[in-house]
């Protein structure tokens, strides 16, 4: 059964954005905030960086996302001292999590074909990914519900 992330991960999949926009959508939406600029540039990680050899858009997204909440903005702030070992956390687990399909890229998952995302395989995958997202920055002391503030 769907939980409120689940329909709406559907809804946004059924608008047409790929899966490393919903992952930034998300994080955005679960951060009361909109950005349209950067829900845009996640479109370049979409179908494995464009021709399904590249890693899975899951994968990227989410790694989009914890750069969100923990990457250098501004000239005056620092990364979060965390964010490499949430990067390679996050890298852990998808790895884990797709080694059934033999890699991490589109192609991989998707098991040989490309440009149309499987439901079962992606929709698993994004959901999980969510959840693990939402841990991983728990974990480190981040608020998936309110960001990253400038200091």
């Amino acid at each position: 059964m769907l939980d409120d992330t689940g329909f709406r991960m559907l809804e946004l999949a059924g608008k047409g954005y790929c899966c490393s926009q919903i992952l930034v959508q998300l994080a955005l939406e679960g951060m009361d905030r909109e950005n349209p600029d950067l829900v845009r540039a996640a479109a370049g990680l979409c179908n494995g960086l464009g021709d399904c050899s590249g890693p899975c858009g899951v994968l990227t997204g989410a790694m989009l996302v914890l750069g969100l909440y923990g990457g250098k903005g501004v000239d005056h702030e620092e990364s979060a001292d965390g964010l490499p070992l949430m990067l390679e956390s996050m890298r852990d687990w998808f790895a884990a999590a797709t080694e059934a399909y033999g890699g991490t890229a589109c192609r991989d998952i998707l098991d040989g074909g490309c440009g149309k995302p499987d439901a079962a395989r992606c929709g698993g995958l994004l959901t999980d990914a969510h959840a693990q997202l939402r841990e991983i920055l728990v974990e480190n002391g981040l608020d998936p519900e309110q960001g990253r503030q400038l200091p």
